[in-house]
């Protein structure tokens, strides 16, 4: 069975969600969807691999073409470009922290700069398993983060840093991404979802 998704013109997580759907309704065969951004190639990918599916990737005047392939006995998935997989069920019984701004708490702005370094400070004594980075959130994990070191500290000790592509785009940020793996808002709230302790700034 042969399945196209047209998410041209969707915005994240809508591209994944389509697709999603459009895999639960087969049993095995090939769903192609188109997408014409970065964020929703990768994040489609990401969700394709971690069903077990094969990606053959296509791009033409900006359109990326996505041949998925579904096997009723699945096999180790196979890609023709270089992501990073994030699990969306890796969250389960573990402490997840939703990020939502580049400073801590509100009112005076440079206060909050240095809440949130002193945070994150204090973040590397309690080791949390997730840490998820939405809208400025995701200014944190990029070269001018004031927080870049504590972040790699946390990474390499173990803890999952997802950063919202969405979010790196509309801020222009993704070449500048150096922590973490770029996500989507589906993983996010799977992610939520299954989490033992979410708590949000």
């Amino acid at each position: 069975m042969s399945v196209e998704v047209d998410a041209r013109g969707m915005i994240c997580p809508e591209p994944l969600l389509a697709t999603k759907k459009a895999l639960e309704g087969i049993t095995s065969g090939v769903i192609t969807t188109l997408v014409d951004n970065e964020a929703s190639k990768e994040n489609v990918i990401k969700f394709a691999i971690s069903q077990k599916c094969s990606v053959v990737v296509e791009e033409q005047d900006g359109v990326y073409s996505l041949r998925i392939t579904k096997q009723a006995c699945p096999i180790d998935p196979i890609v023709t470009t270089s992501v990073q997989v994030a699990d969306t069920t890796s969250a389960l019984g573990k402490s997840v922290y939703l990020i939502t701004h580049d400073s801590l708490g509100h009112g005076n702005d440079e206060l909050g700069r240095i809440l949130i370094k002193s945070f994150f400070v204090a973040l590397q004594e309690s080791r949390p398993q997730i840490l998820m980075f939405l809208n400025s959130g995701v200014k944190l994990a990029v070269q001018s983060s004031p927080v870049l070191a504590h972040l790699k500290t946390l990474e390499a000790d173990g803890v999952e840093v997802l950063v919202c592509g969405t979010c790196l785009d509309y801020y222009q940020l993704k070449d500048q991404l150096v922590v973490g793996s770029i996500s989507n808002m589906y993983t996010i709230v799977e992610n939520l979802n299954k989490a033992s302790r979410a708590i949000t700034l």
